[in-house]
Order: C-alpha cells, then sequence, then structure tokens
C-alpha cells in the first residue's frame, strides 16, 4: 500500500482505516466482505492519490469507493443468483444521501469506539474476538498480532482466518451489542486498547521504536471510553497506565533514534503533564472496590513516574505490586517484570532463578526479552561471558532494529571490557 505515498500520507491512510471500515461494516454488517471492501478502497488510494493529490475529504473519499466495491459486490452475487430483490433489500433505501454526507464532510461521526464492541462477536471466544478487533481496530498485521498473543505467525493466521469463517457461518449479525451487554464486553475492549497502545509504544518491528500513531488512537479511544464509563476503574487505570508509560516516551531515545533504557533516561524530558494526569486517574480509580490489574499496572508505572532515579525507586512495593497481579494472572510478561523487580530488592542471583523458571514456559523460552533480561543480571551478577552470550542471542531473536542495535552496543561494551571475549 506505500506506493509512492508520502509518509503523511501513510499514515493518515492508518488513522482513517478503522473509522471507515467501523462505518460500512455499520451498515451492511459483513466483516468479512467489508474488510476486504476497504483494502481495495485503499489500494485505489494508494494507486491514485499520488498522480490526483489528497483528497480535500479523503475519509469520505474511501467511504464512497469501500461502498461502491461491497455494493457491486451485492449486486454481482445477486444476479448470479438470480435475485435482484434481495439488492434492494440488502442495499439501505438512504444510502445516497449518506454517500454524499461522507463526501461532502458532513458526517464526521467516529465509529471506532463501536467497531471496538461489535468486533465482541458472540460467535467468538474472547482471545478470537482481541485478535479479530486488534486487526480491524488496530490496523495490526498478523505478525504483530502473533506476538502479542506470543504465537507463531502462521497460528495466529489461522485464528483470524477462523475468526471470520465463524462469524460468517454463524448467522448472527454483525453489530453492535444491545447496551445492557457492554459490560460482558469490557474486559475484550480494554485488552485491545492495551495491545494497540503497547505495539505503538514499542513496536514489535522495524526501524522504529515508537509507532506514535497507535499508541495516541489506543489513548484517543481510551478517552472515549472512559467518557462512556466515567466510573469504570478499570477504564480509568487503563488510561492512567496509557499516560503514564507514555510520559516517557521521549526520553526513550537518543539523538539518533537510539534505545535509552530506563534507568539511562534524562528524567527532565518526562512529560510531567501526562504524569500528573495519570497520577489523578489513578488516585481516583484505586479507592473503588476491588483492584484490577490495569489499575496495578498503572501503580507501578506511578511509582516509576514519581521516583527521581531508579536506585530511589520504591522497588520493594513495585515487587509487592507484581506479586499481586501474578495472583490476577499467568502472563509470562509480568512475570518477566516481577523477576526484574525481584533482583533489584534481593539481587540479581534471585532475579535469574525466577527467569530459569520462565524459560520453562514455551510462550516465551525463546523471546528475545527472556535472553535481554539474563544478560542484564548476569552482568549485574559479574558473569560478563554469560552476560554477553545473551546479549547477542537476544538481538539474533528481535525483529526491531532499534533493540537489536541496543543489544549489540551493549556486546560490545562487554567485549571492550575484555577483549579476549
Amino acid at each position: 500500500m506505500a506506493g509512492s505515498l508520502d509518509r503523511d500520507a501513510q499514515h493518515l491512510l492508518r488513522d482513517l482505516t478503522p473509522k471507515v471500515l467501523g462505518t460500512i461494516v455499520r451498515r451492511y454488517r459483513d466483516f468479512a466482505g467489508c474488510e476486504d471492501a476497504v483494502q481495495e478502497a485503499l489500494v485505489a488510494a494508494a494507486t491514485q492519490w499520488p498522480e490526483s493529490g489528497v483528497p480535500d475529504n479523503p475519509r469520505g473519499w474511501l467511504t464512497r469507493v469501500a461502498t461502491r466495491r461491497i455494493t457491486d459486490e451485492i449486486r454481482s452475487s445477486a444476479a448470479r443468483r438470480l435475485r435482484e430483490r434481495l439488492v434492494v433489500s440488502l442495499i439501505p433505501a438512504d444510502e445516497q444521501i449518506a454517500l454524499a454526507a461522507d463526501e461532502a464532510g458532513a458526517s464526521e461521526s467516529d465509529d471506532t469506539l463501536e467497531l471496538l464492541f461489535m468486533c465482541c462477536h458472540p460467535a467468538l471466544s474472547p482471545s478470537s474476538q482481541v485478535a479479530l478487533t486488534l486487526r480491524a481496530v488496530g490496523g495490526l498485521t498478523t505478525f504483530e498480532i502473533a506476538r502479542a498473543f506470543l504465537v507463531p505467525e502462521p497460528t495466529m493466521a489461522q485464528r483470524l482466518s477462523r475468526a471470520k469463517q465463524t462469524i460468517k457461518s454463524s448467522g448472527v449479525p454483525f453489530e453492535a451489542p444491545a447496551t445492557a451487554e457492554r459490560a460482558s464486553h469490557l474486559g475484550v475492549v480494554r485488552q485491545v486498547l492495551y495491545l494497540i497502545f503497547s505495539e505503538g509504544y514499542t513496536a514489535s518491528g522495524g526501524e522504529l521504536l515508537h509507532r506514535t500513531d497507535l499508541s495516541s488512537e489506543a489513548i484517543r479511544l481510551t478517552r472515549m471510553l472512559l467518557a462512556a464509563l466515567p466510573e469504570d476503574p478499570e477504564v480509568k487505570g487503563l488510561l492512567a497506565l496509557m499516560l503514564l508509560t507514555d510520559a516517557r516516551r521521549a526520553a526513550r531515545t537518543g539523538p539518533s533514534g537510539e534505545l535509552v533504557p530506563l534507568d539511562a533516561q534524562d528524567r527532565s524530558r518526562w512529560d510531567r503533564g501526562a504524569i500528573a494526569e495519570g497520577l489523578a486517574l489513578v488516585g481516583e480509580a484505586l479507592p473503588r472496590g476491588a483492584v484490577g490489574p490495569y489499575q496495578l499496572q498503572a501503580a507501578i508505572a506511578a511509582l516509576h513516574d514519581e521516583a527521581p532515579s531508579t536506585e530511589a525507586t520504591d522497588w520493594p512495593q513495585i515487587l509487592a505490586l507484581y506479586t499481586l497481579l501474578l495472583r490476577m494472572s499467568d502472563n509470562p510478561m509480568v512475570r518477566l517484570s516481577h523477576a526484574i523487580a525481584l533482583a533489584m530488592v534481593e539481587g540479581p542471583e534471585a532475579g535469574l532463578a525466577a527467569l530459569d523458571a520462565l524459560g520453562e514456559d514455551p510462550r516465551v523460552s525463546e523471546h528475545h526479552r527472556l535472553d535481554a533480561a539474563r544478560a542484564h543480571l548476569l552482568e549485574r551478577a559479574g558473569d560478563l561471558a554469560a552476560a554477553l552470550f545473551h546479549y547477542r542471542r537476544a538481538a539474533e531473536r528481535t525483529t526491531s532494529t532499534t533493540e537489536r542495535n541496543y543489544l549489540l552496543l551493549q556486546a560490545g561494551r562487554l567485549v571492550e571490557l575484555d577483549p579476549q571475549r
């Protein structure tokens, strides 16, 4: 889809995709068909816009082209089945009015949040709902979704294909749940927003560490969700977590885009406004009854952001929060963070023992973050040869250029300390 579009136009298409898809799906209730139509509209934009320029209302343009594609398909299918009357029933009578409004820019309602709930189709398992929504709303690739689920890419491709087929064969309309049913889908919606943010904050592959289009969109949608559910403590916790984490973004990279780890960051570059807002949200969310995982993670992020340095961080409290978080979820990445916090409190040997146990988990046994954490703790423990090995292996396993460069730099630093290695 890149073609000869400039970077701004590519970002625009990415931003508009879930909005256009939400509009089309709401009209035609056919997720697979609508997704194909939107993809064709994106291809048309990538082909035509470099020559004709970006239209005044790009969202309306994409909506119009996608709608033509899906109505053409409806008409074609109906003609093959000799049921022209079905075409009339499937195409809304006010379609032309709606299209004119889209093209003129009169209809600018944002359907993205609605699409989040629509993807929670009752025929799908929660994990399939999450995967499908990451594709439809987040625009994530199959590879990126697979990384989020800690599964091989072919496995995730099969899951996505089965999810679309399940929806099609279920006979259940692809539509937003009734207001009374939305509460049961909140867990999936929150998880999707968190995963979109995470992919934006630390891209799973490519040249750049951050994808601010994704992280910013996740924050925007979470704000919308909180506006709709102002009393939900976990939505508040999720927004707080995003703000407190994203506040450090400017300090995470150096002048050449290189990765700067937390303990080496210039904390004066952290966004104090975002931190203040995040802290206020944590303060509002925590006293409201049962504490959930996003509130706990926000509390951990708050402890990091409030500390003047790594050494002055309240690591015992962070360890206690991660211990509580582990009781709620068997998440290998939480166990990884718990092991690092354990090392900061009880020493690197304790952390390494926890990492050894985590290494038995097939979901992360070959993940580069496990090797990177082990290398860091081995270096702290004084075993430089083993640390060098794991820095190099982590570099081989990551698909992020920025992370690979950082890990190779750490390996090179250890070689300089002992040229015989």
